[in-house]
């Protein structure tokens, strides 16, 4: 440990960081904990690709097979990261006051930004390669699907005397289904998601000692996120007391600090659609760097006060 210390204390704020980022991700790959996700999150999609569907007429043969394996991927790949990037973030500042590692680090000249930085981004690191190994898979099932199912209409319509028009018509149709830069962006629209719950468990850890509180709050104010926008529409309709100056400022408030889940489930439109939404993306990436920014700069305020 002295020497992981000595690396922390030198150099650039972004050596410092980088430095932090790398341990966090090896101290988290350890954590034999969260490997039982993995197989909950890789099964279902490996189960799609062993699953035969026969259905009438070669315009609809295997066309509900590669739906259902994109939304079956989809979903647990979306539990996997909500999950790791609590329980993970939860985890790590009371496993380092357990290590005596926090007080190791802080006793020397590292600021408490950096910490906090180097942590959060140790946490994104592990999501990130999680949500790869996921997505390679997925894509990988899906290639070789789409491909089984193309041979299946081929024959079928050139059996039924489809002219090379309509076959190729039928082809592409089947091909938009298969892995997609859209359905990329669905897998991004996640990481992004996933990346505000860890930088909200981060400011929750920062003044709770215990790890259950943590991760409890920050699944509250997940579901809370997911219905804030119909609470808020409700509540800025209701009559006049919706109306009112200090309501639509209220209301504001609320949406600046929780946030608004809703605009990250993009993913059933996306899985529909071959062409990949730009500015939609881009949207979401700004509003996932705002929040994280935020509850990383409110966690900061809050340790900065606390006595290690």
């Amino acid at each position: 440990m002295s020497e992981f210390t000595k690396r922390n204390t030198r150099g650039s704020h972004a050596s410092r960081i980088l430095t932090l980022s790398l341990h966090t991700f090896t101290q988290l790959v350890r954590m034999k904990v969260f490997y039982f996700l993995a197989p909950f999150a890789l099964i279902p999609i490996a189960a799609n690709f062993f699953e035969v569907q026969q259905l009438e007429g070669p315009a609809s043969m295997g066309l509900n097979a590669l739906r259902s394996i994109k939304n079956w991927a989809l979903g647990p790949i979306f539990i996997f990261a909500n999950v790791i990037a609590v329980v993970a973030t939860a985890l790590l500042l009371p496993k380092d006051v357990e290590d005596r590692t926090l007080y190791t680090i802080l006793a020397k000249p590292v600021p408490r930004l950096d910490y906090l930085l180097g942590k959060l981004l140790g946490v994104v690191a592990l999501l990130f390669v999680s949500l790869l190994v996921m997505d390679l898979l997925m894509v990988g099932v899906l290639h070789i699907r789409t491909q089984m199912v193309i041979q299946e209409q081929m024959a079928m319509a050139e059996s039924l005397g489809f002219t090379e028009a309509a076959r190729d018509s039928l082809k592409q149709e089947t091909l938009s289904l298969g892995p997609s830069w859209a359905l990329q962006g669905a897998v991004l629209s996640i990481f992004l998601k996933a990346m505000v719950m860890a930088s909200f468990a981060m400011l929750i850890s920062t003044f709770s000692t215990s790890t259950l509180f943590t991760t409890v709050v920050s699944f509250t104010v997940f579901a809370i996120g997911h219905f804030q926008a119909y609470a808020r529409e409700f509540y800025l309709q209701a009559g006049e007391a919706g109306q009112t100056l200090f309501s639509k400022l209220a209301a504001l408030l609320f949406t600046l600090i929780i946030p608004d889940f809703q605009l990250f489930n993009v993913s059933d439109a996306l899985i529909e659609n071959p062409v990949l939404p730009t500015m939609m993306l881009v949207k979401l990436v700004g509003v996932a760097g705002y929040y994280s920014l935020f509850f990383l700069l409110a966690a900061w305020w809050v340790f900065s006060d606390k006595e290690i």
